[in-house]
């Protein structure tokens, strides 16, 4: 699976109050209409915190 585009993986999680967990990150997406397979994407993340949107990219 390719990775999303940062910009719209960032659009698909706005919202999120960080820290955040996986699944905050999972609902947020959802919520913002996120393809299935950015949703794919997040869903597979590590369950950790996230400290803000470029820990997530990072992880990414």
């Amino acid at each position: 699976m390719s990775k999303p585009n940062p910009i719209e993986l960032q659009k698909y999680l706005a919202g999120v109050d960080y820290p955040a967990q996986r699944d905050d990150l999972v609902r947020a997406a959802e919520r913002n209409g996120a393809d299935e397979g950015t949703l794919s994407v997040v869903r597979g993340l590590p369950d950790r915190t996230y400290d803000g949107p470029s820990g997530v990219s990072k992880e990414i």
